[in-house]
């Protein structure tokens, strides 16, 4: 079978489950399947497939169909300005949590060595992000999962940072180191409504734990709001990515708990998403 022909086949397989995507995906799993880049698929649209490489891919194509993630299927997911690996055990890097990255580099000089916090690193593509953009910066990233935590390393490992990030698997709760200049963190923060409606690729494929954030998706932000007022410097900042209806729960928190409010930023669609506080 020629390349053309299994395009068209897998995209018209997935059409039929609605699949948002179907003609890109499937020549994305044909590209991981030959090895070989999209331009090149499409270039040599008459070249032949073998037997076992149509095997492969009637087996990716499968698990697209079932609504899995193309991020899980090809291994890696674009964030910033790399890539990172990504399997069932890390939440897929978004495009919107890229406005953490922007935020947290205007309170990060070029020239100093700042003490940073990644809380909940997942993949670790925050952390990894801004220690390629501030290399003077060192950096600690912790996270509840072991399984998660395997991937930050393995990460961090393939952008050369292994030796300037200390990856810890432990809940929030129970770090105790302090004296930090900036604490980022994307927690958990669909509340359980929210949860039952999201999309079936993220629903029933991306892991649980990075998702749920309680009854009101507010038990882990709460707990990173509490406990970065200890591990912060006097003056240190929290930059925190938060769900769009939770800004005012938000505020009040960080209010009552002695932060300044010094931003809110919005996502790609315009939605609140992003806030930067002092501790004071």
């Amino acid at each position: 079978m020629i390349y053309s022909e299994i395009i068209k086949k897998g995209s018209k397989k997935l059409k039929k489950n609605k699949i948002k995507n179907p003609y890109l995906d499937t020549e994305l799993i044909l590209s991981k399947v030959t090895n070989k880049k999209r331009e090149e698929i499409i270039l040599n649209i008459n070249n032949k497939l073998k037997n076992k490489d149509i095997t492969k891919f009637q087996k990716y194509l499968s698990r697209r169909y079932e609504k899995e993630p193309m991020a899980y299927i090809l291994g890696y997911k674009y964030f910033w300005k790399s890539k990172f690996l990504t399997n069932k055990s890390v939440l897929i890097p978004r495009p919107d949590t890229e406005i953490i990255i922007e935020e947290t580099l205007k309170y990060l000089p070029l020239d100093k060595s700042k003490k940073i916090l990644d809380v909940g690193t997942g993949s670790g593509c925050i952390i990894v992000s801004l220690l390629k953009e501030r290399p003077k910066c060192t950096a600690t990233a912790i996270d509840i999962s072991k399984n998660a935590i395997n991937v930050a390393k393995t990460n961090a490992k393939l952008h050369q940072l292994e030796n300037k990030i200390n990856f810890i698997n432990i809940d929030i709760d129970k770090y105790k180191s302090y004296n930090y200049d900036l604490i980022i963190s994307n927690p958990p923060y669909i509340n359980s409504i929210d949860l039952k409606r999201l999309d079936d690729d993220i629903k029933f494929h991306e892991p649980m734990l990075a998702l749920s954030g309680g009854s009101d998706g507010f038990r882990v932000l709460k707990k990173v709001i509490l406990k970065s007022k200890k591990l912060l410097k006097i003056n240190g900042k929290l930059i925190l990515e938060f769900g769009h209806r939770q800004k005012d729960q938000c505020s009040k928190m960080l209010n009552e708990n002695g932060y300044y409010i010094n931003q809110i930023s919005k996502d790609l669609s315009g939605k609140d998403r992003c806030i930067v506080c002092t501790k004071l």
